[in-house]
């Protein structure tokens, strides 16, 4: 059945905006850069309001872990699955709070490793040939020294780990990648933070946080409780039929980030990536992984394919298998939710050449086509400063003013709440 009538038409709804919020901050959600990051505050309103205790709750695009962790606060065992290793890295670690004099110890021992450090021991360290192309020398053989330091920690993996993203979050600074890019770029200009104070800065940073949700979670009695993130496919996960009592994720926007591009310096340091076209083609929403059906399970999604179809041949194919894609995320999704339980999406339009392209539609009807009933649908503005508000007005793509071909936006997307 097709929704009925075009979400533009829902007047904002003003508490779900959240301005001036810093929740993207708090506990551990700041330890490590993330495109798009899903806002805290979002995650939260939606669990204090629609969630009650013992509810398990899932997000099949897990990130970085904002479900997983606002779940934990609030005592709700949760799941995630995401197909980025990154990202089940980072989101791994921001759920585990470490025991502070444990990771104190470690990184004792990190500092006391850092004077031995001499740059002839690491010329013929063996890392991948895009490692030296967005690297200068000095800082390649620091990053080497401080990963070989790092996995060479006694303790558990969770403190291994725990510096590993203290270093993977440090490595765009440290690199030649312009900074206020959100795509593969060089900046020739750019002078690379020192690797050895960036990390240190970083870990900081990171322990005071680890510190402040410990504390939350042993004053709420809530330390125990358990989340999972595994490195799995939003369209067929190993989640129980019938064992989640509510989905909150947050989708990639159709023609939107490419997530493998942006995390590939991660990707080749931890040994994550070997070929980065291949890494691509497991996303969902890629470009670069798209078969010749034209063909869409919803009305609307099959109208709009078929007008993109006559602008830009690539791009109608690229839509068609991200909604393709989304139709199994949404199968899947009604699979593993209790009778009762709801999804909660937040979804975002967008356009390509004039051609609107209305993604939260087409996925209400997608999620009808599934079973589920759609409850409500919440409109909110995303204030300027979470996101990029500028695309180009061809691809659609995120962009900055220094493209001749960039338009400024005030993005807004849409929360679909839909019960099985």
């Amino acid at each position: 059945m097709e929704v009925a009538f075009p979400f533009e038409n829902i007047p904002v709804s003003e508490d779900w905006v959240f301005k001036n919020v810093r929740s993207t901050e708090q506990w551990t959600h700041g330890y490590h850069r993330y495109p798009a990051k899903f806002l805290p505050n979002l995650v939260k309103k939606i669990i204090e309001e629609h969630t009650t205790p013992g509810d398990i709750i899932a997000d099949l695009f897990a990130g970085c872990g904002t479900t997983l962790v606002e779940s934990k606060v609030h005592g709700l065992t949760s799941v995630g699955v995401d197909i980025n290793p990154v990202a089940q890295l980072i989101a791994r670690v921001k759920t585990h709070p470490i025991e502070p004099l444990l990771l104190k110890r470690s990184f004792e021992f990190l500092l006391d490793r850092i004077p031995t450090f001499e740059e002839r021991n690491y010329y013929n360290s063996a890392k991948h040939e895009r490692i030296d192309y967005w690297f200068f020398p000095e800082a390649k053989y620091k990053i080497a020294f401080l990963y070989e330091s790092v996995l060479e920690l006694d303790g558990t993996e969770n403190i291994r780990d725990f510096f590993l993203v203290a270093l993977s979050n440090i490595l765009k600074n440290c690199s030649k990648w312009l900074q206020s890019s959100t795509k593969p770029q060089v900046d020739p200009d750019k002078i690379p933070v020192e690797v050895f104070t960036a990390f240190k800065r970083q870990v900081r940073s990171m322990s005071k946080k680890n510190q402040e949700f410990l504390n939350e979670l042993e004053r709420s009695g809530f330390s125990q409780t358990k989340s999972n993130i595994f490195l799995e496919d939003a369209r067929n996960t190993s989640i129980a039929s019938g064992s989640i009592s509510a989905v909150i994720t947050s989708p990639p926007y159709v023609t939107s980030y490419e997530y493998a591009d942006l995390h590939q310096l991660t990707g080749y340091w931890f040994d994550y990536v070997s070929d980065l076209l291949k890494f691509r083609e497991k996303f969902i929403g890629t470009f670069y992984s798209y078969g010749n059906d034209l063909t869409c399970k919803s009305h609307l999604g099959q109208r709009t394919i078929k007008k993109l179809e006559q602008k830009h041949l690539r791009t109608a194919k690229e839509v068609a298998n991200y909604f393709k894609d989304m139709a199994d995320v949404s199968d899947e999704m009604y699979r593993i939710l209790k009778e009762g339980g709801k999804a909660f999406v937040v979804l975002g339009n967008t356009t390509f050449k004039d051609v609107k392209i209305q993604s939260a539609e087409i996925f209400a009807e997608l999620l009808e086509l599934s079973g589920f009933k759609i409850e409500r649908v919440i409109k909110r503005s995303i204030p300027f400063k979470l996101i990029p508000t500028i695309r180009d007005k061809s691809t659609g793509r995120f962009t900055t003013l220094k493209n001749n071909n960039s338009k400024k936006i005030y993005p807004e997307e849409y929360i679909i709440i839909a019960k099985k």
